[in-house]
C-alpha cells in the first residue's frame, strides 16, 4: 500500500511539473490557460508574461516584463481593471479573443480579436504578444498596437491618417498603479515629426523636430550607433517613429515615468541593473516654452535666469524678466519691411547650434534647396525664420522649414542646428560685428568673399 501511495504521489508531482513546463512555453492555445503564478516565456527567454502586483499594491495585473528584471514591466493588459485576488486566468475564447477572467469569471480585459478558425497567442522575442490563426503568420491582434508606458525595439509611435489610428505612450498613475496617468508622449506630425510629452492639454517637453538623422534637441543620440538604429517612416498614409536594437547590443527600452520624464534604460549585465543612458527633460531649458516666444534658453546662463531675447527683440514685460519670469517672451524692436510695393530690405541673422523651435506653426517643403528657403521666406510677410529640413545629404542640408508668426521653445544645444532669423535691415546693421561675421561665415570670411563695392567687402 505504501508503494502505491508513493507512485501516486510521484505521478501527481509529474503532472504538476508538466503543467508548469507547458506554461513556460511561448504559445498559448485553445484549451489552455495561464493562471496566477504561471507564465509565458519568449523562445529566447528575454521576456515573460504573467500576473504581477506593482510596488506596494496587492492588486493583480497581467503584464509583460524583462526576464532579467521582473520590475521592468513594459506592457499591462488590464491597466484600468485589476484583479483583486490571485484567481485570475488568461484564456483563448472560441471566437478568437484573449480573455482575462477574474475570480468570478467576469471579463477584466479582452483583446477583442475575432476569428472563425482556431487561434493561438504567442509572446515573441521582441516582447510583442500576438494573436493569430494557428499555423498562420497573419497577425489578428498585437500588444505593440496598444502601448502602455514603455517603447520596445520594433514598436512604433505616430499616426495612420487613413485608418485614424494613433500610437503613443501613457504614463502610469503611480509606481503602485499602472492605470493611465497624467502624461502622454506622442509623435507630433503637424510640422516635422517631433516627440512631445503632454500633461493634459499642455506641452511639457519636446525632443525637437526630426532632421533626417536625429531629433534636433538631442544630438547625443548620434553616440548610440552601436546600440540602436532609428526608424522614421513618412508617407502619405502614416508618419511613425521607432527604433531597432542592433545585434549583440544590450537590452534597452524607453519609459515614460509617472512624473513625465522620458528615460532610455540600458541593461548592464555586470551589475545586473538598468543604467540611464538618456533622461529628458535634461535641464531647465527643456521645460517647454521656458523663455516664451522669440526667447532662447541657455542652460549655462544662470545669471540671466537662463533666458534672453533673440537679436532684434526685447522682453514683452521687462518687469517680469527682472523677477526671472520669462515665459511671456519677447517682441520685435522694429517691424519687418514687408507688404510694400518695393522689394523688402529684410535679411537674416544666423542663430547657430539650437534645438529648432516647435514646428506646429511651420510649413515643410522637402523638394527644394535650402537657398530657395530664403527667397520663399522673404516673399511671405508671415515668415519669421527658416531652417534646413533634412541633414542627411551633408553640407547645409536640404528641404525647408518655414516658421510663420512666432518661434516657441528655442534653446541652445551642443551640436544643434542652424536657424535663420528674419530681421529688418536696421537690426541687421546693428548686429554686424566681427563676431557675427565670423559666425555667419563659419570662421572663414575670406573663403566666403563674393566681391567688393563702394561700401566695402561683400560676404
Amino acid at each position: 500500500m505504501e508503494a502505491i501511495y508513493s507512485h501516486l504521489l510521484l505521478f501527481s508531482l509529474l503532472l504538476l511539473s508538466t503543467k508548469k513546463l507547458a506554461f513556460a512555453a511561448d504559445i498559448l492555445g485553445k484549451g489552455s490557460n495561464i493562471t496566477d503564478g504561471e507564465t509565458l516565456v519568449s523562445s529566447d527567454g528575454t521576456f515573460m508574461m504573467g500576473f504581477f502586483s506593482p510596488g506596494a499594491s496587492t492588486k493583480r495585473y497581467l503584464g509583460i516584463w524583462f526576464s532579467v528584471s521582473t520590475d521592468a514591466v513594459v506592457w499591462v493588459a488590464n491597466r484600468e481593471r485589476p484583479v483583486n485576488d490571485k484567481a485570475g486566468a488568461l484564456v483563448v475564447s472560441d471566437t478568437g479573443s484573449l480573455l482575462l477572467l477574474d475570480g468570478s469569471r467576469q471579463i477584466a480585459w479582452s483583446s477583442n480579436s475575432t476569428s472563425t478558425s482556431p487561434v493561438e497567442a504567442q509572446l515573441l522575442n521582441s516582447g510583442n504578444l500576438v494573436v493569430r490563426n494557428r499555423g498562420s503568420a497573419t497577425i489578428l491582434w498585437q500588444s505593440f498596437d496598444y502601448p502602455s508606458n514603455a517603447m520596445l525595439s520594433g514598436m512604433k509611435v505616430g499616426k495612420d491618417f487613413w485608418d485614424g489610428v494613433e500610437w503613443f505612450l501613457t504614463s502610469w498613475h503611480s509606481p503602485d498603479d499602472p492605470s493611465p496617468g497624467a502624461f502622454r508622449r506622442l509623435l507630433d506630425t503637424s510640422g516635422l515629426p517631433d516627440n512631445v510629452v503632454w500633461k493634459s492639454n499642455a506641452k511639457t517637453f519636446r525632443t525637437g523636430p526630426w532632421n533626417g538623422l536625429w531629433f534636433s534637441g538631442i544630438p547625443e543620440v548620434l553616440t548610440y550607433t552601436n546600440l540602436i538604429e532609428y526608424q522614421m517612416e513618412i508617407t502619405s498614409r502614416q508618419v511613425t517613429y521607432g527604433y531597432i536594437v542592433k545585434p549583440g547590443a544590450p537590452l534597452t527600452y524607453v519609459v515614460l515615468t509617472e512624473t513625465g520624464d522620458v528615460n532610455r534604460l540600458v541593461w548592464d549585465s555586470s551589475t545586473r541593473s538598468w543604467q540611464t543612458q538618456y533622461h529628458g527633460p535634461r535641464d531647465i531649458c527643456d521645460n517647454y516654452g521656458k523663455c516664451g516666444e522669440f526667447g532662447v534658453c541657455n542652460a549655462s546662463a544662470a545669471s540671466t535666469s537662463f533666458c534672453s531675447c533673440l537679436k532684434g527683440f526685447s522682453p514683452v514685460s521687462p518687469s517680469e524678466w527682472k523677477v526671472r519670469e520669462a515665459s511671456g517672451g519677447c517682441q520685435r524692436n522694429v517691424r519687418l519691411d514687408c507688404g510694400g510695393k518695393q522689394p523688402t530690405t529684410d535679411g537674416f541673422e544666423l542663430v547657430h547650434g539650437v534645438k529648432l523651435p516647435d514646428t506646429h506653426n511651420a510649413s515643410v517643403h522637402m523638394g527644394i534647396a535650402v537657398e530657395e528657403c530664403r527667397a520663399r521666406c522673404l516673399s511671405n510677410c508671415s515668415c519669421v525664420a527658416y531652417a534646413a529640413a533634412d541633414l542627411r545629404g551633408g553640407g547645409s542640408g536640404s528641404g525647408c522649414v518655414i516658421w510663420a508668426d512666432s518661434l516657441m521653445d528655442l534653446r541652445y544645444v551642443d551640436g544643434g542646428q542652424d536657424l535663420y532669423l528674419r530681421l529688418p535691415r536696421s537690426e541687421l546693421a546693428a548686429c554686424t560685428t566681427p563676431g557675427t561675421i565670423r559666425r555667419a561665415t563659419r570662421n572663414s570670411p575670406t573663403n566666403n568673399r563674393i566681391g567688393e563695392g563702394a561700401f566695402g567687402i561683400v560676404l
